[in-house]
C-alpha cells in the first residue's frame, strides 16, 4: 500500500529536488503526485512500500534540519552584516502596498473587537 511521504504544498523547487536525489540516492522506491489543476489539492511524494516508510521519514528529517540550520545561518550573517530587510525596508520598498495592508490588518481588529465594545455600553 503506498504511503505520502512528504507533501509538497510551498516547498520551492530547489528543496523537492534535493528531497528526489535524496531519495533515489538510498534506493528508496517513491513516485510523485502533481499539484491539483487550481492549485486546490498539493503534489506529493508517496512510498511504493509501506515498509521503507521509518529510513525515508529518517533521511527526510535529517535533511530538513541540516536545510533548517543552513538557513538560520544565512539568516544571521544577514543580520550581521545588517543586510536583513526590517519593516521599514518593507515600507520604503512599496509603501502602497504597507499601507493597505495594515489598514487591513487594522479593519480586521476593529470588526473583531467591536460587538465586545459594543456590548460595553
Amino acid at each position: 500500500m503506498s504511503v505520502r511521504i512528504f507533501n509538497l504544498r510551498h516547498v520551492p523547487d530547489d528543496e523537492a529536488d534535493d528531497i528526489r536525489a535524496l531519495l533515489d540516492d538510498n534506493g528508496i522506491d517513491y513516485y510523485e503526485t502533481p499539484d491539483g489543476l487550481w492549485g486546490i489539492s498539493a503534489g506529493a511524494f508517496w512510498l511504493r512500500d509501506a515498509a521503507q516508510k521509518d529510513r525515508a521519514k529518517a533521511l527526510i528529517d535529517a535533511y530538513q534540519e541540516t536545510r533548517a540550520a543552513s538557513a538560520r545561518a544565512a539568516r544571521d550573517e544577514l543580520r550581521r552584516e545588517g543586510r536583513l530587510p526590517s519593516l521599514l525596508d518593507s515600507f520604503r520598498e512599496n509603501p502602497l502596498q504597507f499601507i493597505v495592508f495594515v489598514g487591513l490588518a487594522l479593519l480586521v481588529l476593529y470588526l473583531s473587537t467591536k460587538p465586545f465594545l459594543d456590548m460595553s455600553r
